[in-house]
């Protein structure tokens, strides 16, 4: 029973259940005092000990219904029972001179499997199954391209190589024999399948989502369709939850510094220089402070989409964040994006300055008219855009006096650079004035580019 746990354990985590080994002791421990008679009052101790959030409840509970659920062995038709030919083959044989009792007692040379299927015991067929199950390691499964693999190895820890022995050799002394018993193997098949198909649902979730994000991680977020834009959200969440947990807690030795000789040496004058207290220089940290311009024209209205969701994420690591989206004019949409939802916000964003023509110069402008204040030596300017301002004024020089105000001024664009200062692209005089440039059309080089910002402050 404790592989079992482990297996649930293992199927808990694929459906987003985050468990750690102590958490896993204390369900077992808990489990040890209730049982596994009542599944009710079992399912309730997982989902105390467990889950630690509504949402994590629903996807244990729906793993442990999964998981405790095992398909029902299939039977042929009329319950197994012998058709009316089956029945004259088998008196038949009794009748005939020389020979024994027909189906019954060929039934008794028959492998284990073949009496199974014929006797139609569920229970020992469902027992059978699990102890193959297990015995193929079904719960190593991970892609959907192994279900014909497992299938095939439970088939044959059960036996089925004896069981075709069973039926050549029926086929030629009682053919409706064989053919009941090649009925009850076709239902055998399809339990098999379920029972592998279950496992792949229970153990291949998490490394099919794995797939599925690092396809996400590589995808344009400019051509993501509909139907993945929740999914990108969802992925973006998890990049900023990886970012919180990576800076939000600094290394001790990172705070700590070097070893200052001179305190050291007069703090323990008293020992006479003996050093049994030690002083340490400590490094200075500044608090990030982003402040993030975001280009919300139709060209790269998605991208910004997915960028002000994983800034505004970042709560726990970036103190003072403001967003600010532009298109023909600039406005902040710091407490647009931190009182409503993605969808709100965005959908809010959009209405007001969003799908427009874009006008860099114009945007600057009203940024330095009402919010350059914003920008300290400590702040880390963000701009997220592709530079094309439709031939009208770059206003490069708002740009460098961002530059030279700020800690340091990133600029991030969705586009190739082969398409850098191509038309109306004013790219290369931008990245004149800025620390960083870089192509920014992915969810991986966008966690790479914010992780360098989070990073330089630590």
């Amino acid at each position: 029973m404790r592989e079992n746990l482990h297996r649930f354990f293992r199927a808990a985590r694929g459906a987003g259940v985050r468990l750690s080994p102590a958490e896993s002791i204390d369900a077992m421990r808990a489990v040890s005092k209730v049982g596994f008679t009542d599944r009710t009052i079992l399912r309730d101790t997982f989902l105390l000990t467990l889950a630690k959030t509504q949402d994590e409840k629903k996807a244990l509970g729906d793993c442990f219904d999964l998981f405790f659920d095992q398909p029902e062995p299939q039977s042929p038709p009329e319950d197994g029972k012998p058709n009316e030919q089956d029945a004259q083959g088998s008196n038949a044989a009794s009748d005939s001179p020389g020979e024994t009792s027909g189906g019954d007692e060929q039934a008794e040379g028959l492998g284990q499997l073949a009496q199974m299927l014929l006797a139609q015991d569920r229970n020992q067929l469902s027992a059978a199954i699990a102890n193959a199950a297990s015995a193929a390691s079904l719960s190593d499964i991970r892609y959907f391209t192994q279900r014909g693999i497992f299938s095939g190895r439970i088939l044959d820890q059960m036996g089925i190589q004896r069981l075709r022995d069973d039926l050549d050799n029926l086929a030629a002394t009682n053919p409706a024999l064989a053919e009941r018993l090649t009925t009850a193997l076709d239902g055998l098949r399809g339990t098999v399948r379920d029972t592998v198909s279950q496992a792949l649902m229970l153990y291949g979730r998490e490394e099919a989502e794995n797939l599925r994000n690092e396809i996400l991680r590589n995808a344009p977020l400019s051509r993501i369709e509909p139907r993945q834009v929740e999914q990108m959200r969802h992925l973006i969440r998890q990049i900023a939850r990886r970012l919180r947990e990576r800076y939000s807690k600094p290394r001790k030795r990172q705070r700590r510094g070097h070893l200052d000789v001179r305190r050291t040496i007069r703090r323990n004058a008293a020992w006479g220089g003996v050093p049994f207290l030690t002083a340490w220089k400590r490094r200075h940290r500044d608090k990030p402070k982003i402040v993030a311009l975001c280009d919300v024209s139709g060209s790269v209205a998605r991208v910004s989409d997915f960028f002000l969701l994983l800034i505004h994420s970042l709560h726990e690591v970036v103190d003072d964040v403001r967003s600010f989206a532009f298109s023909g004019h600039l406005i902040e949409v710091s407490d647009i994006l931190e009182s409503k939802s993605p969808e709100e916000a965005m959908a809010e964003i959009m209405s007001k300055v969003g799908f427009g023509s874009s006008d860099y110069g114009s945007s600057l402008a009203d940024f330095e008219d009402e919010w350059m204040s914003a920008i300290t030596p400590q702040t880390t300017v963000i701009v997220l855009g592709d530079a094309r301002s439709n031939n009208l004024d770059p206003r490069a020089d708002i740009v460098r006096r961002i530059a030279e105000r700020s800690k340091r001024l990133v600029w991030l664009n969705p586009e190739g650079r082969m398409a850098w200062g191509w038309g109306d692209s004013e790219m290369p005089r931008y990245s004149t004035f800025c620390t960083v440039v870089r192509q920014c059309a992915t969810a991986k080089q966008l966690e790479r580019a914010v992780s360098d910002i989070v990073a330089s402050y630590q």
